[in-house]
This record gives structure tokens, C-alpha cells and sequence, in this order.
């Protein structure tokens, strides 16, 4: 820790006022970076040790011209570590300092307890460290090039796994013999009338397709596998080092998920946290100015963007207001005056405890649709937006609350991304792949999901097929190492 002794102090206080809040978080260890090294540490994804690759390097130079140019600033950053480790800008002045440090508390206490992080690696920081030395070891035996275009090949695919599989513990694919032997149930009747209740012909075309749908599920993989890059690990063709790399970019990728899981949340509950103690405990009446231009800086929003930082907090602050005062139940759900809800005061005081139950039980997904109300999209005057052919121009589609719910939960479903199944590893009988797309009203990229198959292929080494929908026409999309097909089926 390279604090200065005022930046020790502070930090010492902040960290005093967060545990009087009732935060709990593992030990934080801050480092004061100048720009260049907060941005080599940003394109690095807050990591100081990453493998050596060229999209580290494209993400810098996009980070320091953007800083450059007056169009972003990186104020801090905190790992999901044990310990924590944060980082904070040394130009930074002592009010935004005193403002980073309670915000980074709220994150690392939300990192400890919210359900979604449990199994998460504490020791990312040294498994970083590790996979870089491994990386470097490879290279200095293989070639940087030939590396790199695995590691491209892996990066390409990260996006397919299970993000929810940490969590589960999901029942056997495979069943016994004993279970696998079809049988045909009859119905129970006199023996006279057993010919006419289960007749013999019924009863054999039965067996056959039972026998037929049975076959049809010993394929490989027995069902839908949604962690592709767990099935290439085990059955890929692969050497060793190549089966290693590809383990650490899975690794790598479940360690990142729950951040994409709760980024609302996680914002959220960190502005509230800085907020509250900034407002109530550690601001001085003469940096009163400089907080608020920060701070309003950080809730700000903008044409055709969610911040998640504002609606967040604006919603654990509706949870703590409304669970104050009975804003909730049947009684209240129940009620059809809009005066009396809107005046509705119970008194419970339950807002602070229901908000940290919140933190700890939820995702993304969870909070909106459990806790976004008709109400709250009212008032912070929320609305679905869609772009307008004739005036070429985009335009207010819809304020239905409806529409704003669903909008919102579609976004965060599987993180936005497309919701792709492995379901046959011996396609046609050729041990080709074929992927299910799981359509939703929205269209792959081709030119993406074609450079993916690129990349499955240098995996899986054979051909590779992903079924899915093309302007509403149902199509197989395959590549067999030279040439694309598309086949309607």
C-alpha cells in the first residue's frame, strides 16, 4: 500500500464509517496509480499481470485516447480479491479520493456477500499471475504466433458457458441399463376386456417408439450442453498446452460472469453506499461543490444509454423507502386508490435490513423484475425507444411498464448475449458440431457467427454447424475448414 500519510488517514476514516453502516468486506489494499498506469491496468482488466496479447494492447490505446480527448476518466477500480485490491487515481482530488474509497467498500462488501460471487476464486489475483507464466512458458516452446491465434480462437468463444452452473448441481444425463429398458404401461381391466382396453397392435407400436425416441437420445452429448468450452475441454482433439490455455480462458470467464450478472446492483449498491456516507458522515462543508459535480457526473445519463449507477441506486432507494413503509404485500397490491398507495406509511422501518437481504440474494435479472414497479417508471419517467423508418429518426416507442420490464429483462438475460446450445457432437453421423441458437426475436450477426465457427473449427478440427434463423427462415450454418454453407431447413 503506497498511500500517502493524509490518504492513510482517510482511509482509515471511510473505513470506519462503512463498518458503522454495517458493511462487511474483506481487507482492501489501495494503490495510488498515475493516468498511464491506471489505463495499462484498465486494459489489463484491473489485473497487473495478464498473458502477453495484442487485445491488451488495442484496449489501452482505446482507454488513453479516450482519456486524452476529455471523453472519459478512469476514477478507480477494485478487484474481487482476498484481499481487495483497489486503485486510485493520483490526480484525483482529496474529495474524490474520500468518495472512491467509500465506494469501493460498498463494492468489495458486495463482492463478499452477494449469493452470485461464492464461487468465485479469491485468489484471482496470484491464478492471473499464474496463467501469465504459463502463456509465457508456451510461447518461448511453440511460437508467439501460433499462441496467440489459439488464444484468439478460445477469446472468440468465452461467451459460451453456463453462467448460472457454479450454483447448480445438475442430475446425470446418463441412466442405467435398467432405467433405459422401455416400458410400456398398460391399463388396469378385467381380463375379458384386456384385449379391448390394451389392444396387442396398440401396444407394440407403442414400445416401437419409445424404443425409437430412446435411440434418438443416446446421441452425444446426451442432452443440450450450454458449457461449450467444458465439452471441448474433454473431448476436443487437443494437446496438452492447448487444453491448458483453453481451461485458463474458461477459468477466466466464470471468474468474470457474476460481474456481468449484478452490474446494476453492484453500481447500485456502491452509489448508495458513497452517497450515504459521503452526505451523512465524511464530507466537509467546502468540498460540498466538488462531491456534487462528481457525483451527479456519475448518475448522469444519456441519449440511447442505461447507467447502471443511476438506476441502481434509484432503486434500492425505492426498496428502503417502501419496505420503511409497508409499500408492499397483498394489502397494499390490493389497493386501488392511487392517493392513499402514493401516501401509504406503515412505519416499519424494515428498508435498511431489506436492502442488504437484496444485496446478498439477487442478480440483475432478479432485481428488475422483482422490484421495478408501474410507479417507478413513472416517476423516473422511463420509456422503450425504437427507431422510426419513416423519420429516420429515433422516437418514443412505448411507456407501457410492460414493455419497459420486458425491454429491460431481455437486455440482461444471459448478460445480452445469444443464448447458444451444444446439441450434437456427431452431427450426420460425422462427428461434426451442431450448435442451437436459441432465437428470441433477434438475428446472429452472420459475419460474427461465421468467424466463430472459424474458430470452433480450429478447435474442434472437424466440421462445425450452428442451426439457427436468418430473416425469419430457418437455416443451418456449417464450415468445414475451407468453405460456408447455409442450408434451409
Amino acid at each position: 500500500m503506497n498511500l500517502t500519510p493524509d490518504l492513510l488517514k482517510i482511509k482509515n476514516e471511510i473505513e470506519g464509517y462503512a463498518r458503522e453502516y454495517g458493511l462487511d468486506f474483506f481487507d482492501v489494499i489501495f494503490e495510488v496509480l498515475d493516468w498511464k498506469q491506471m489505463n495499462e491496468v484498465a486494459a489489463l482488466g484491473g489485473f497487473p499481470n495478464r498473458y502477453p496479447h495484442w487485445r491488451f494492447g488495442m484496449q489501452y490505446e482505446e482507454i488513453a485516447k479516450s482519456y486524452a480527448y476529455g471523453l472519459s476518466k478512469i476514477y478507480e477500480m477494485v478487484i474481487n480479491n482476498d484481499p481487495c485490491y483497489a486503485y486510485l487515481l493520483y490526480c484525483n482530488n482529496i474529495v474524490d479520493q474520500k468518495l472512491v474509497m467509500a465506494h469501493v467498500y460498498a463494492h468489495c462488501d458486495f463482492f463478499k456477500n452477494n449469493i452470485f460471487f461464492a464461487h468465485t476464486n479469491r485468489k484471482m489475483m496470484d491464478e492471473m499471475a499464474n496463467h501469465r507464466s504459463r502463456v509465457i512458458r508456451y510461447i518461448n516452446r511453440y511460437g508467439y504466433e501460433k499462441v496467440e491465434q489459439f488464444i484468439d480462437a478460445c477469446l472468440s468463444i468465452d461467451s459460451l458457458i453456463d453462467i448460472h452452473a457454479p450454483a447448480i448441481k445438475r442430475e446425470s444425463a446418463f441412466r442405467t441399463e435398467e432405467q433405459q429398458a422401455p416400458v410400456v404401461r398398460k391399463i388396469r381391466s378385467k381380463s375379458y376386456m384386456d384385449k379391448y382396453i390394451n389392444p396387442p397392435e396398440f401396444l407394440v407400436e407403442q414400445e416401437a417408439k419409445m424404443k425409437e425416441k430412446m435411440a434418438a437420445e443416446k446421441r452425444f452429448p446426451p442432452a443440450p450442453v450450454r458449457d461449450v468450452l467444458h465439452f471441448l475441454l474433454v473431448n476436443a482433439p487437443l494437446e496438452s498446452w492447448e487444453r491448458d490455455i483453453l481451461s485458463m480462458i474458461r477459468e477466466e470467464a466464470y471468474y468474470f460472469a457474476p460481474q456481468a450478472q449484478t452490474k446494476i446492483m453492484n453500481e447500485g449498491w456502491a452509489s448508495y453506499w458513497h452517497s450515504k456516507i459521503m452526505t451523512e458522515k465524511a464530507l466537509h462543508p467546502s468540498e460540498l461543490i466538488d462531491y456534487a459535480d462528481h457525483h451527479s457526473g456519475t448518475l448522469a445519463t444519456s441519449p440511447g444509454r442505461l447507467n447502471p449507477y443511476k438506476i441502481g441506486i434509484e432503486l434500492f432507494r425505492d426498496i428502503e423507502d417502501r419496505w420503511n413503509k409497508g409499500k408492499f404485500g397483498k394489502e397494499y397490491e390490493e389497493c386501488d386508490s392511487i392517493v392513499e398507495k402514493k401516501n401509504w406509511d406503515k412505519k416499519l422501518g424494515l428498508g435498511r435490513q431489506k436492502i442488504f437481504e437484496v444485496r446478498k440474494l439477487y442478480n440483475d435479472v432478479m432485481f428488475i423484475d422483482e422490484f421495478l414497479t408501474p410507479e417507478f417508471c413513472q416517476e423516473h419517467k422511463l420509456f422503450v425507444y425504437s427507431y422510426n423508418l419513416t423519420s429516420e429518426q429515433y422516437e418514443i416507442a412505448d411507456r407501457a411498464f410492460k414493455s419497459i420490464k420486458e425491454k429491460l429483462l431481455f437486455q440482461l438475460t444471459n448478460l445480452g448475449r445469444p443464448i447458444i446450445d451444444l446439441v450434437d457432437a456427431n452431427y450426420g453421423n460425422r462427428s461434426e458440431l451442431l450448435l442451437k441458437h436459441q432465437h428470441e426475436g433477434v438475428d446472429l450477426r452472420i459475419d460474427y457467427a461465421k468467424e466463430t465457427l472459424k474458430n470452433l473449427f480450429r478447435i474442434w478440427k472437424r466440421p462445425v454447424n450452428i442451426d439457427t434463423v436468418v430473416g425469419g427462415t430457418p437455416k443451418i450454418i456449417g464450415f468445414d475448414g475451407e468453405n460456408f454453407r447455409e442450408v434451409t431447413r
